[in-house]
């Protein structure tokens, strides 16, 4: 297992992964920090809040990709992205870990 510090909002999170993931999850949270940066006044909002944010935006973008898959061959069901489940993970569990430090 490996740290990396992540810098979200103005702040930093340090969270574990696997060896060899480090560049992965480092440019993960650089795309929650341009969420963040993208909506005004997130960055002044609690870390919880903050975090709400940029995982509601990635959801969407999820949620819409997921659309135009299944929009562009309706009889079959999109086939599944496992980088994306993958970063997905990563979020997650950089989330849960934000919220276990948070609840004390």
């Amino acid at each position: 297992m490996s740290d990396v510090d992540l810098s979200i909002g103005g702040r930093v999170f340090k969270v574990a992964c696997a060896a060899g993931e480090e560049a992965h999850v480092t440019g993960l949270g650089r795309m929650i920090d341009s969420k963040v940066a993208s909506v005004p006044g997130a960055a002044g909002q609690s870390e919880g809040r903050m975090l709400l944010f940029a995982s509601l935006m990635l959801a969407d973008e999820v949620h819409d990709a997921q659309s135009r898959s299944s929009s562009s061959t309706p009889s079959a069901a999109p086939a599944p992205d496992p980088a994306l489940a993958e970063r997905l993970e990563a979020v997650a569990a950089a989330l849960e870990k934000c919220a276990s430090a948070l609840e004390g």
